[in-house]
């Protein structure tokens, strides 16, 4: 009996021991598991915030260089349509990784960025749909007689009203671009970079 005990004893043994073995290989694993999940999630919260602080950052620099171009000459001319069209292409890029918005942890910061691009899309599409409105009526001005004066008053009153709604859209563009800094600020932390350094090299 005593032999059988001691067999018994080691038998339990052996079990417990498998069974810790199991629960220490388990628990081992989900723990690799969540660890793994935290590192790739950390990677593309990291990717998302590289990302579309450049991509904010570009766009803050090309509408600051529009500004500027706006201020010499035709204010509306081909290089601050120019700049403007480039503006729209890079809404363009953020418009087709918009679902990477999604890895950034700060539902507040992605609201904020998403927001922000609408509120320049609006007004940029007004600006270029005004500005072929104007150049149409302005080809339709030159071609009336001088003996029409109503009608010639008629369209150059509804072209002035084109440009102050174009001047209006663009002054809406240039207090949203403004707004730009705080999320690229936010950004910073999380893209464990300095964006600063883009607009330093674009200005120089």
């Amino acid at each position: 009996m005593r032999s059988e005990a001691f067999d018994f004893l080691s038998n339990l043994n052996t079990l417990w021991a498998i069974i810790l073995g199991a629960v220490l290989a388990t628990a081992g694993g989900l723990a690799a598991f969540f660890i793994e999940g935290w590192i790739e999630r950390h990677r593309r919260e990291r990717s998302a915030a590289l990302f579309f602080g450049e991509t904010l950052c570009t766009l803050q620099i090309i509408l600051e260089f529009a500004a500027d171009a706006r201020g010499i000459g035709d204010p509306y001319g081909p290089v601050t349509m120019r700049m403007l069209r480039f503006a729209r292409r890079e809404i363009e890029i953020y418009e087709r990784n918009r679902e990477n918005l999604f890895w950034l942890n700060d539902v507040a910061l992605r609201a904020r960025i998403h927001t922000l691009v609408l509120r320049l899309t609006m007004p940029l599409e007004g600006i270029f749909d005004t500005s072929r409105e104007i150049s149409e009526l302005e080809f339709r001005l030159k071609s009336l007689p001088q003996s029409d004066p109503a009608a010639r008053e008629e369209l150059a009153r509804d072209i002035a009203q084109l440009r102050e709604r174009r001047d209006e859209g663009f002054g809406f563009v240039m207090e949203t671009t403004k707004l730009l800094k705080a999320p690229i600020d936010a950004l910073e932390p999380l893209a464990h970079q300095s964006f600063s350094t883009l607009v330093t090299v674009a200005r120089q």
